[in-house]
């Protein structure tokens, strides 16, 4: 099992620690000068929680907390869109894979965390899963190079990087809306410290609805690899530690079926990653 560093709430406080067998060790309180793991990552200090977490007792048992997104205020969450071959293949446009990648925003309070229910809103009923591998920034930087892009990554973790398919099409150039519905998404469970190269460049990918598999990919098929995501970003934005880049989901979204499988209340969804964990989401309708 991978060491695991996450952000949980218990009792009206949150904490940031690391995931145990039965529970969770929060350290928090003994690095108030990082008040979330955000500041962690910025002083270059995730493998210092590993090593604070040694021989210490499990604070929080399994169940007596919640899980939350495990950076609660991201500088930016930035998406790359149809980012393998078979998705491109769903589009059906005739085009062949595009020269340069789709890129979109979203904001921290559209994702919840693991364990919670995604809410599909009360204007659509058309809520779609998405899995994906996320990467955490740790060190930023502008105009990085393609051969250096992975040494950026401090930690990877997993997103349902759920989408409103009616409003993604609200306008006739952006999909901001579609994306960016509040708790629409999951991030999580925890994250992974990144210290090989191999966490990332070919992994399994697997999204499953109610135990059926829907979405089943390599990241070595992606029509542009994490360190090239890096690198291009970064030729337009300054990349800033804690910053979140959600790299792409297979084909098998429920849009892409005939009929249509979207979401509703009642159904489980897991995205798993070799190396990372699974996510696990239910569905609620909002209130």
């Amino acid at each position: 099992m991978p060491d695991r560093i996450a952000t949980f709430s218990a009792n009206g406080e949150t904490f940031y620690g690391v995931v145990a067998d039965g529970g969770v060790i929060a350290l928090s309180p003994d690095f108030p000068q990082w008040p979330t793991l955000r500041e962690v990552i910025e002083a270059g200090s995730l493998e210092k929680l590993v090593e604070a977490a040694k021989g210490r007792a499990i604070t929080h048992p399994d169940d007596s907390f919640q899980w939350e997104i495990p950076i609660p205020a991201p500088e930016k969450i930035i998406c790359v869109g149809v980012n393998f071959p078979d998705r491109n293949a769903e589009y059906k446009d005739g085009q062949d894979a595009p020269q340069n990648m789709s890129l979109f925003i979203r904001f921290p309070r559209s994702f919840t965390g693991h364990g919670r229910p995604l809410i599909r809103p009360e204007v659509s009923d058309k809520l779609d899963y998405e899995g994906e591998i996320a990467a955490v920034i740790g060190k930023g930087g502008r105009h990085i190079p393609d051969a250096e892009a992975l040494d950026h990554i401090a930690a990877l973790t997993l997103c349902n990087e759920g989408t409103l398919r009616d409003w993604v099409r609200h306008a006739k150039f952006n999909v901001t809306q579609g994306k960016n519905f509040d708790k629409s998404g999951a991030m999580g469970p925890w994250l992974v410290p990144f210290r090989d190269h191999a966490q990332i460049v070919d992994v399994h990918l697997t999204t499953r609805v109610n135990g059926e598999v829907r979405q089943d990919d390599r990241t070595g098929r992606m029509l542009f690899p994490v360190a090239r995501q890096i690198a291009y970003i970064s030729t337009f934005t300054t990349l800033v530690p804690g910053d979140i880049i959600v790299t792409g989901t297979p084909s098998g979204a429920g849009a892409r079926f005939d009929p249509p499988k979207y979401l509703k209340p009642g159904d489980e969804i897991e995205v798993e990653a070799e190396g990372i964990g699974i996510l696990k989401n239910g569905v609620a309708d909002e209130k």
